[in-house]
């Protein structure tokens, strides 16, 4: 009796789950009595009460045109996650049960306007910086009782409100799930350093519709026809008419409509604060470097100074860039370390068991019940064969006389009898205008003969003359951009882009005049890359991007800069149309809705540009 006592004792205590788990499956409707503008039309222009937001959030917001929406890079756009909860429409909950041991290993959450959002509870840590940002972010969860607490990463940038309140894409929320019966409640917290003061906080309520489905909600690009190829439809600063119609016809202060933590309050109008400064950007400095897969044999590198793409597989390797001469070392043993594990690594002695085996080997392997004489050793791994320079900046090409002296060229024919060295080192392609420019560098400044590019092209395009890992690879020159010599390439199979300096995730681009560059160059690239690049769905994924400094992108991160470079242009012009000197633009700070982003070079950035659309009429 003591026995089964204990037996039964211990399936009781083995049957009780380790954590408290609420169920929050199923088809969840809104309960329409918060933000009830924002659910159905949307809130009016210029009505910002209740979110702490700081001066550069208030002049995108203030700038925001609707007519955005018309842009094919636009018109496809999900909500995004830190939106969704407010969104019209309910929610769909689902569980995802491991068939083995059935846990409960995530919840996928799932609105009218949007993408499957998968939230993990199988312990799985959050993404490295430099992966790739989603609508929907990166979530993960964990329960404190009933209460399930939701942290989610890596979100795009989007808008809070559909009347222009930006976040950005170092914003985090954590999200707080409680079920009451019939009724779910959601806490959304987010917190951003580039255009939040404070937290952002609200709550969404649900209840249980046991008849309610979630319908599809497909979407096609329509070409309207009514923008100008390469407008992005905003507001000059104090040219927005609209922005008062609103707290005129409701009698709210001007002010306190303008948002803002201060705003909150209840004492606020005996107080009146000066608006708060705009947060610096606080993210960490990303040290160190890191590989992270793209797709298909395509690699990316950071930290080695720009990125470096990396292609590895049965040809060899070729690189995109070769990061800066400080870093090569490290850069080297980096590339070789990913060629030893993906393209060379060792074979199974027994890579089939079985009765069907031995009609499936070849003479090269193992065929039971013969052992042929393969062991597991690695092959070596294949040489650099390519490095594509897209720039001349010595973060891009610093690397260059390290890893070509590292790799081969295989020729052959009369080749070798005239050149002597013909076959040394690997291949360094790159526009004519780059050997131009770094061939004329004297003295201290003067680049390693065996780091000048072996190979140029003068041409808009460019292509390698066979497929390199099963692949066909072009480089697109991009004219008067961050100078005269930049360059795009494209992996067509793998689908992923290598920008260079045309596009950076970390600064505004650096407009280099003297060696051809211009504001209206990087636009008119950036708009090639657009052309281009497909999303997988929703202007999500597809052709991936890699910048020349900063995270794995895709196309929307690079509609988001083409707006902004576009905005910032137009108001740059507008300026310089009415007679302002320089010193006068700069004082305008006609940048500083971005600068808690992209802000560490604005000066310089502001300065080029100015001077560029000086030039000429642009």
């Amino acid at each position: 009796m003591k026995i089964a006592g204990s037996v039964l004792l211990l399936m009781i205590v083995m049957s009780r789950p380790a954590a408290a788990q609420m169920d929050f499956s199923g088809e969840w409707v809104t309960l329409n009595h918060e933000d009830q503008e924002e659910r159905v039309a949307g809130p009016p222009l210029g009505d910002f009460l209740g979110v702490p937001i700081n001066d550069a959030a208030r002049l995108r917001a203030e700038s925001f045109n609707a007519a955005i929406w018309e842009l094919p890079d636009w018109q496809c756009r999900p909500h995004p996650a830190p939106y969704q909860w407010r969104a019209q429409g309910g929610v769909r909950v689902i569980k995802e049960i491991d068939p083995v041991s059935r846990e409960l290993t995530a919840y996928h959450a799932q609105w009218l306007r949007s993408l499957d959002r998968p939230i993990y509870l199988d312990g799985r840590p959050h993404p490295p910086e430099d992966a790739a940002h989603t609508w929907s972010g990166f979530s993960t969860g964990k329960w404190e009782g009933n209460t399930l607490v939701i942290t989610t990463t890596h979100l795009k940038e989007g808008y809070l409100r559909r009347n222009g309140i930006p976040f950005s894409d170092q914003a985090t929320m954590t999200e707080y799930w409680m079920r009451h019966g019939n009724y779910f409640t959601v806490l959304m917290i987010l917190r951003d350093p580039i255009y939040l003061t404070e937290p952002f906080i609200q709550t969404t309520d649900y209840g249980l519709d046991l008849h309610d489905q979630l319908p599809p909600y497909p979407c096609s690009i329509i070409e309207e026809g009514i923008l100008d190829k390469g407008a992005v439809p905003h507001y000059l600063p104090g040219k927005n008419a609209y922005l008062t119609e609103w707290t005129a016809r409701v009698n709210v202060p001007a002010d306190a409509a303008r948002g803002g933590a201060e705003t909150m309050y209840p004492d606020y109008p005996k107080r009146r604060p000066a608006p708060s400064p705009a947060r610096a950007n606080a993210a960490a400095a990303n040290t160190g470097v890191h590989v992270l897969p793209v797709r298909g044999n395509v690699y990316m590198v950071s930290g080695a100074g720009g990125n470096v793409a990396v292609s590895i597989g049965r040809d060899g390797i070729l690189l995109v860039d070769s990061g800066s001469k400080q870093m090569a070392e490290t850069t080297s043993a980096t590339i070789h370390q990913i060629a030893a594990s993906v393209a060379a690594p060792p074979l199974p002695t027994m890579p089939c068991v079985g009765p069907g085996c031995a009609a499936n080997q070849s003479a090269y392997g193992f065929s039971s019940p013969f052992v042929n004489a393969i062991t597991a050793s690695p092959a070596p791994p294949k040489p650099i064969r390519y490095i594509i320079n897209t720039s001349l900046d010595a973060d891009h090409i610093g690397g260059n006389e390290k890893l070509a002296a590292e790799g081969v060229q295989y020729t052959g024919g009369n080749v070798t009898g005239t050149i002597s060295d013909s076959g040394e080192g690997a291949s360094v392609i790159a526009h004519e205008n780059v050997l131009r420019r770094l061939g004329a560098l004297k003295g201290p400044q003067a680049v390693p003969f065996r780091a000048l590019p072996t190979d140029v092209f003068r041409l808009d395009t460019y292509r390698l003359s066979h497929f390199m890992n099963g692949e066909a690879v072009q480089v697109f020159h991009t004219p008067s951009a961050h100078t005269d010599g930049d360059s795009v390439v494209f992996f067509r199979y793998s689908d992923v882009l290598v920008t260079g300096e045309l596009f950076n995730m970390t600064s505004y681009p650096v407009i280099d005049l003297e060696k051809g560059g211009s504001l209206q160059g990087i636009i008119d690239g950036l708009n090639r890359i657009l052309e281009i690049a497909i999303p997988e769905f929703r202007e999500q994924g597809g052709t991936m991007i890699i910048p020349g400094h900063g995270r794995l992108c895709d196309s929307a991160d690079v509609a988001y800069y083409r707006d902004m470079l576009t905005i910032i242009r137009d108001r740059i012009r507008d300026m310089i149309q009415r007679g302002m000197t320089l010193q006068q633009v700069k004082a305008a700070r006609p940048t500083r809705d971005y600068d808690g982003r992209f802000g560490s070079n604005a000066d310089t950035f502001v300065e080029a540009a100015y001077q560029s659309l000086s030039q000429k009429k642009n």
